[in-house]
């Protein structure tokens, strides 16, 4: 990638060729010229390719917060401009998601739940609401920390579903190492958490374990079915 000095001769701004072949750009290319607010830098493509490197791709970066990318060496203007960039990616993934059917495209789906809620230093629990033909009501987290299931209670997911009157739901949860395969904490959890929904009357359709890569996001589905089936 060239670098095009303006008149001033002490930036370089994004040549009218390379905003057409954006999809041909490296990671490291195109996350430098956002970091450079749209100029074409060396020294932002060096931090770009240092950010992606140690944060495992953008998958990684999803996670991330104001003061980790500080930390990185990131100035103020820079981590904005990527955590709104994150933010847009998220909603554009959430558009994917159909609310009339949001378990019909469960790809798009757990895209959408590891962009939303995946930390890189903590895992989060949340849950889906469904109405009683199960379209989505809306998405929220319950729970970020450590994931100690003595810490997480069912009657905090329930008492969501009463709030948004849920038939039904979705529990999700991620896993911070990346593999979504479910501990046996998660299973002996998941089968409190059905006992305790089935008292109150309320379905719970599935567990989903989400974990997210440098290679994307990846999702075990059918959890709930694998412990109450």
């Amino acid at each position: 990638m060239k670098c095009e000095v303006d008149a001033g001769g002490d930036r370089c701004t994004a040549p009218e060729h390379l905003l057409h072949q954006l999809r041909e750009l490296a990671d490291a290319e195109l996350l430098g010229v956002l970091l450079a607010g749209g100029r074409v830098r060396p020294e932002s493509v060096r931090l770009a390719r240092e950010l992606l490197d140690g944060w495992g791709g953008f998958a990684g970066l999803s996670g991330t917060s104001r003061a980790m990318l500080r930390s990185c060496g990131l100035r103020d203007a820079q981590a904005s401009a990527l955590l709104v960039t994150g933010e847009i990616a998220c909603r554009l993934a959430r558009l994917r998601v159909s609310d009339q059917d949001p378990l019909g495209r469960p790809d798009d789906l757990a895209r959408f739940l590891a962009l939303r809620y995946h930390q890189r230093d903590q895992e989060v629990m949340g849950a889906l609401f469904l109405s009683a033909r199960r379209r989505l009501l809306g998405d929220k987290e319950i729970y970020r920390g450590t994931m100690q299931r003595a810490a997480v209670e069912p009657r905090e997911v329930l008492k969501e579903c009463l709030l948004r009157r849920a038939r039904s739901f979705v529990l999700f949860h991620t896993h911070t190492s990346g593999d979504p395969t479910p501990s046996d904490e998660d299973l002996a959890f998941t089968r409190r958490m059905a006992q305790a929904s089935r008292i109150m009357g309320i379905a719970m359709v599935d567990h989903l374990v989400l974990g997210a890569t440098d290679h994307g996001c990846r999702c075990r589905r059918g959890v709930a079915g694998e412990v109450c089936g």
